[in-house]
């Protein structure tokens, strides 16, 4: 009998495409060959779709949408790991939808949502989360400072375009630069705390459930930089106390089910000296070997292989 086919899906038109690529180049090598058969499909930064043997489905990216979604239609699952806008904010999941093909993790609604920072902290209050204040800008000539501050696009992952902004001079820059990647800008207060990830994942043997806390530890602020030159350290698990760690689940836990979230997410939040903080949530977040969610599973004995494993059997599910 043939493995299981799985469409792992990586790449983007986004500044996330080479975390994407990374990310389903790890994935492919990691599903248990026994049981799965890795099918390749690669968006471009140009929005056209590679096939396994990375050529070009078709010269136009309406031909190879088309032809992308005949390979869709051929496998058993979909693991889709475009990270960013056009991918992880409900787009893959409504092509899956349409295609009829069920996928890993959350579907358009959640996604969506949870990919803009300013709906998710609206969820999030509503349902007993404090997030930090912020006000959100669509021109960076309109701002006033009332820094410092931290900047960032509404709808960007991987900490692209985030700028800790300390002087007047600085805001407009970063505002405008902000604005490369998203019509929207967060300027948030600057929260002091340590940052803590919480993971969720619906586990089709023991349900939902959330994976040990990790913490990151940097000098300053986690920007892109920071996140990939390896400067920054996991502390996993992050040590807390029954109340703190609980207090957190439970955040995470109420947030993954407002959002409606699916699969597997990232939680991150900031505790500080008057308690928890949602920082975002990441709906897909980074699944390299390296990247912190397996991480953080494996170090209860949940090994990156199985967790994929796992998402698969439950997407199917």
């Amino acid at each position: 009998m043939r493995g299981i086919r799985v469409a792992v899906i990586g790449g983007g038109q986004n500044c996330e495409h080479d975390v994407s690529v990374a990310s389903a180049a790890s994935v492919r090598k990691a599903l248990d060959p026994a049981k799965y058969e890795a099918v390749s499909l690669t968006i471009g930064r140009d929005g056209r779709w590679h096939g396994t043997d990375g050529q070009v489905l078709d010269t136009l990216a309406a031909g190879s949408l088309a032809a992308a979604l005949d390979v869709i239609a051929s496998c058993d699952v979909v693991l889709p790991l475009v990270h960013g806008p056009l991918g992880e904010d409900g787009t893959l999941a409504g092509l899956c939808e349409l295609a009829g093909v069920p996928y890993v993790g959350s579907p358009l609604r959640a996604g969506a949502l949870a990919m803009d920072k300013w709906a998710t902290k609206l969820v999030a209050e509503a349902v007993g989360v404090r997030t930090a204040k912020a006000r959100l800008v669509t021109n960076a000539s309109t701002v006033d400072f009332t820094g410092p501050v931290v900047v960032k696009p509404v709808a960007a992952g991987s900490s692209f375009g985030v700028q800790l902004v300390e002087r007047e001079a600085d805001l407009e820059p970063a505002v405008s630069q902000a604005l490369q990647l998203d019509d929207r800008v967060l300027i948030e207060e600057v929260l002091h705390g340590r940052e803590i990830d919480i993971a969720v994942l619906d586990d089709p043997d023991e349900g939902r459930r959330t994976g040990p806390p990790l913490e990151i530890q940097v000098p300053g602020l986690f920007d892109t930089t920071v996140k990939y030159d390896g400067s920054a350290k996991f502390v996993i698990p992050a040590p807390l106390d029954d109340i703190e760690l609980k207090a957190l689940e439970d955040a995470a836990l109420r947030v993954y089910e407002a959002l409606g979230c699916r699969g597997l997410a990232r939680v991150d939040f900031f505790l500080t000296n008057d308690g928890l903080v949602l920082n975002e949530v990441n709906t897909m977040p980074g699944m390299t070997a390296e990247s912190q969610v397996p991480k953080m599973f494996a170090t209860v004995g949940l090994s990156y292989s199985d967790l994929l494993d796992k998402l698969v059997r439950g997407a199917m599910r």
